[in-house]
């Protein structure tokens, strides 16, 4: 009796540890999580062990000469002033919380899903800096904010847990393009530094042949095998619809491409020689998108269309 006593305390003892871990990941409490707990994994690193960058320092283009012309980089450009992140950097930071004159802005990148986007740092009337929180929702980064320890999907511009649950962060047009590109486009641009206080070697790739691979590290929500894993697609998201166009059908076209999601028209245009592209609507203005893999896309959009080529 003494004996199945303990073995039902120690059972007991299991489920309550089973349930806190179940709701707590890298410190953060999932509780109230808008995703399921059980698919909210750690990516290995804790809180801030992949550490954001905070400081940010530039360099002129002429100075970057540890760029290649094919370098990968994201591009942005706001209140006139334009600024390159290279992804050799990222790779290693994830995060860079920034500003472009008095604007807030944050800028992300998940290796995981081949997925560079900008959001303005400000959510209602707050200005807010992020952090890397080591844990992953559908292979995608989770962002924190530091000022409400809330966790932020990067792919769905939304906070999953905490004080913020539910918010949306609002995109800023980002290019996911080539060094040699963006430098055309814009000469004065200024390029995230190297020095980063941080000691990383910029020079290695820690992700090197995971593009090529067609294994995807952690548990997705929803699969679709119509192309490969990586294939990079320029998805978009409209009045509630969904659109991704695989840069191999757009290869295949013509562009730039007059299309419609939902009932609104939109151009694509797409960059074979930088592997780049990016949606506009009838005025030309660009609506923000992003350029990832397609595995990620679905898993975030499994109600997606899919624009393909005509044959």
């Amino acid at each position: 009796m003494q004996n199945l006593g303990r073995s039902v305390l120690a059972a007991l003892a299991l489920i309550v540890t089973a349930t806190a871990w179940g709701v707590e990941r890298n410190g953060f409490d999932l509780s109230d999580a808008l995703a399921p707990v059980a698919e909210i994994r750690g990516g290995g690193p804790a809180k801030d062990g992949i550490p954001a960058l905070d400081h940010p320092a530039f360099i002129a283009a002429d100075q970057a000469d540890f760029l290649a012309p094919d370098d990968r980089v994201l591009g942005l450009i706001r209140n006139g002033i334009a600024k390159a992140y290279p992804i050799a950097i990222l790779n290693w930071h994830e995060v860079v919380n920034d500003r472009f004159a008095a604007e807030p802005v944050v800028v992300t990148f998940c290796p995981l899903c081949g997925a560079g986007m900008a959001f303005l740092a400000t959510v209602d009337g707050r200005v807010l800096d992020f952090g890397v929180s080591g844990l992953l929702y559908n292979s995608d980064v989770l962002l924190y904010d530091r000022q409400t320890e809330s966790l932020w999907s990067q792919i769905m511009t939304t906070a999953i847990a905490g004080l913020m649950k539910g918010r949306r962060l609002t995109m800023a047009p980002v290019a996911h393009t080539a060094w040699a590109d963006w430098r055309q486009r814009y000469p004065q641009t200024l390029v995230l530094s190297p020095e980063t206080g941080h000691q990383r070697d910029y020079g290695r790739d820690p992700y090197a042949g995971y593009a090529q691979s067609e294994r995807v590290m952690f548990p997705l929500r929803f699969k679709n095998r119509r192309f490969h894993p990586k294939e990079p697609v320029i998805g978009v998201t409209l009045d509630g619809h969904a659109k991704a166009y695989p840069f191999s059908e757009l290869e295949r076209a013509t562009t730039p491409l007059a299309d419609t999601l939902g009932v609104r028209p939109v151009r694509i245009e797409y960059d074979a020689e930088h592997r780049t592209g990016r949606a506009l609507d009838t005025t030309g203005q660009e609506i923000p998108s992003v350029i990832g893999f397609w595995f990620a896309w679905y898993a975030f959009h499994p109600e997606t269309e899919v624009y393909t080529a005509a044959p």
